[in-house]
C-alpha cells in the first residue's frame, strides 16, 4: 500500500462518495448545457450557412463578376457589389478570389491579394461547397460558389462567411431550455450518487480508492511479470483473465478477455483441463510443438465458485534435457545386460575348459557365433543407419535379459540418415520400444515386434507387442496427458509418448495407436524432409 504522511488524512469512501456526487450532477449539467449549445449551434448553421450559400452563388452568378474578373481593374469594379453583398446579408466578409484562392475584392481592402485557404472545398473542380473553417482564432461558416464563365472554364471562387457568436452568446440564447434540463440534471445526480454509494460500499469492502488503484497496479504487474502463464475462466467458460506469458505458450493472438475458451482455438486436451471442474495437478500436456506442465485449481469468492484458475510452465526443453538422460541411461542399462549376457558366457566357457568337455564348448561357440551373426547380418541388411542400428542391437539383449523376444521384422529396411533425423528416430525408437518391455513384464507378454520400413519419402516406425494392450478409455489421452503407468521414474512420468508426438509433430510426422488388439501397436512417422532437426 502507499505511505500516507501521518500530517495529511487519507479522504474516507464517504468523502469520495461525495465528491462523485458532485461531479454527477456537474457532468449532467454540463450535458444540458452542451445539448442547448449543439441546439444553438446547429441553428445558428442551418439558417447562416443556407444565406451565406445564396449570397455566394448570387456574387457568383452576377454578369459583372463574371467578365471583369480577369480584368487589371477587376478590385475596383467589383468592389461596390461585394460591399452590397455584405449590406444586404449581414455576412461578416465576402470575398472574389482567382481559382488559386488569391483574394481579388473584399469588403475588407487589406485582404486584397492574400492567398485564402480553401481546405477541403472541391470548389475547384466547379462544386459550391459549404461548412466550418477556422481563421483569426474565430469559427465561420463559409460558403464557395464556383465562379464560371461563358466558355465553362473557372475563373474565380466567390465567398461569403459569418462568424459565430461567442459561446456566452450562443448559451443565452439557449437559456430558456436550460431550467427543466436543470431539474432533470439534479434529479439524475441524486440518484446516481444513491446507486454508487451502495455499489462501492458492496464492491470495495472498505479499501480507500487509492488503496484500490494500488492492488489493481500489482495484480497487472504480478500477471504479466511471471513467466508461468495464467489463465482464468468463469462457471460459463468465458476468459477472464490470461497473462502475456499463457497467451504466448497457447499461440493465441489478440485480447482473448471475455471470449469463450472454445472460441480461442486451442487443443481439446488442453480446453478440457482449463475448462473442466476437476482439479489437476502437474499434468502434462502437449499441446502444438509445447510440452506444458499444467496446474488448476477452482476459484471461489465468499464461499461460492467463480470458475477456475489454471498455471502453466513450458517443458518444451527440461522435456527434451530428461530424455536425453533417459536415453543415455537406457543405453547403459542395455550395456549392462550385454555385459551380463558375455560374463554368464565367459563362465559357461571356462568351466567347459576345467572339465575339459571341449566338443561340448565348441559347439556352444559356435551356436553363439551363428545367433551373433545372423543378428549382426539381420541389421546390416535392414537398417544402414549405424545410430538406429546400434541402438536395436542394445535393445535385443536388454530384451533378452527381461526374458522377452525382441524380433526385427524381416520386411524393415532403413537407408542411413541424416543426423539430425538419425537423433530423433533413435529417441522415438527407444521409447517405444522401451513402453513395450515394460508392459510385456511380468508375464504380460512375451514378444515385442519391430518394423522399419521408408515408403514415399517417410520413415514409418511400428513397434507392437503382445502385453495387455491400452484400454479404450484412455487411448485418446496417452500421447498428451502425462498418463502412465510405470512408478516414479528419473525424468518424470508420462513423458515418452508426448515427447514422442513432439518430434514427430516438429518434423511433420505422426504417431497413433493403432485401434483394437491384441496388445498396443504404436505407429510414427517422420518424413525424410521437412520439419525441425
Amino acid at each position: 500500500m502507499r505511505n500516507v504522511s501521518p500530517g495529511r488524512r487519507r479522504l474516507t469512501l464517504a468523502g469520495q462518495v461525495l465528491l462523485l456526487q458532485l461531479a454527477v450532477v456537474a457532468a449532467v449539467l454540463l450535458v444540458v448545457a452542451v445539448i442547448s449549445f449543439r441546439q444553438s449551434t446547429a441553428a445558428f448553421t442551418d439558417e447562416r450557412g443556407s444565406a451565406m450559400r445564396s449570397v455566394a452563388e448570387y456574387l457568383a452568378g452576377g454578369e459583372v463578376v463574371r467578365t471583369a474578373i480577369d480584368e487589371p481593374s477587376a478590385t475596383r469594379t467589383l468592389a461596390p457589389f461585394v460591399e452590397r453583398a455584405v449590406a444586404l446579408s449581414g455576412a461578416t466578409d465576402v470575398l472574389v478570389t482567382d481559382p488559386d484562392g488569391t483574394v481579388i475584392a473584399a469588403a475588407e481592402p487589406s485582404e486584397v491579394g492574400t492567398t485564402l485557404d480553401l481546405g477541403e472545398s472541391r470548389v475547384g473542380e466547379g462544386r459550391g461547397w459549404s461548412g466550418d473553417v477556422e481563421h483569426d482564432g474565430r469559427t465561420y461558416v463559409t460558403a464557395h460558389a464556383p465562379v464560371i464563365a461563358d466558355d465553362g472554364t473557372l475563373v474565380g471562387i466567390a465567398v461569403a462567411e459569418q462568424a459565430y457568436p461567442s459561446w456566452w452568446d450562443r448559451i443565452a440564447d439557449s437559456s430558456t431550455d436550460l431550467a427543466p434540463y436543470l431539474g432533470l440534471g439534479a434529479l439524475l445526480g441524486g440518484l446516481g450518487t444513491w446507486a454508487v454509494s451502495r455499489l462501492l460500499k458492496r464492491r470495495t469492502r472498505g479499501l480507500a480508492g487509492d488503496e484500490i488503484a494500488t492492488l489493481a497496479d500489482h495484480r497487472y504487474a504480478l500477471l504479466h511479470s511471471i513467466r508461468e502463464g495464467v489463465v482464468a475462466v468463469d462457471n460459463s467458460g468465458v476468459v477472464t483473465v490470461m497473462n502475456d506469458a499463457a497467451r504466448r505458450l497457447l499461440g493465441v493472438t489478440g485480447d482473448p478477455v471475455g471470449q469463450p475458451l472454445d472460441a480461442l482455438g486451442l487443443d481439446a486436451a488442453l480446453t478440457e483441463v482449463i475448462g473442466g471442474d476437476a482439479e489437476t495437478r502437474d499434468a502434462v500436456v502437449l499441446t502444438g510443438d509445447r510440452v506444458l506442465v499444467v496446474n488448476r485449481r477452482a476459484a471461489s469468492s465468499r464461499g461460492l465458485g467463480i470458475g477456475g484458475v489454471t498455471t502453466m510452465r513450458d517443458r518444451t526443453d527440461v522435456v527434451e534435457v530428461e530424455q536425453q538422460l533417459s536415453s543415455n541411461l537406457s543405453i547403459t542399462d542395455a550395456l549392462r545386460a550385454q555385459t551380463h549376457e558375455f560374463a554368464n558366457r565367459l563362465h559357461t566357457i571356462s568351466g567347459l575348459v576345467e572339465l575339459g568337455e571341449y566338443d561340448e564348448l565348441a559347439s556352444l561357440l559356435g551356436t553363439l557365433t551363428r545367433e551373433r551373426a545372423v543378428l549382426d547380418a539381420s541389421l546390416r541388411d535392414a537398417v544402414r543407419d549405424p545410430a538406429v542400428a546400434a541402438l536395436l542391437a542394445a535393445k535385443v539383449s536388454q530384451a533378452a535379459e527381461a526374458g522377452l523376444d525382441l524380433r526385427i521384422d524381416p520386411s524393415s529396411h532403413v537407408p542411413a540418415l541424416e543426423p539430425g533425423l538419425a537423433a530423433d528416430l533413435t529417441t522415438v525408437l527407444g521409447n517405444l520400444v522401451d513402453n513395450a518391455v515394460d508392459a510385456c513384464r511380468g508375464g504380460a507378454g512375451r514378444e515385442v515386434a519391430v518394423r522399419l520400413t521408408e515408403i514415399d519419402g517417410t520413415i514409418e516406425v511400428v513397434v507392437s507387442d503382445d502385453g495387455p494392450g491400452v484400454p479404450d478409455d484412455i487411448a485418446g489421452s496417452i500421447f498428451s496427458r502425462g498418463f502412465s503407468t510405470k512408478p516414479e521414474v528419473l525424468g518424470g512420468r508420462g513423458i515418452g509418448l508426448p515427447l514422442v508426438r513432439l518430434i514427430a509433430t516438429r518434423r511433420g510426422g505422426s504417431a497413433t495407436l493403432d485401434p483394437g488388439g491384441p496388445g498396443a501397436t504404436f505407429r510414427v512417422r517422420l518424413p525424410l524432409v521437412g520439419g525441425a532437426a
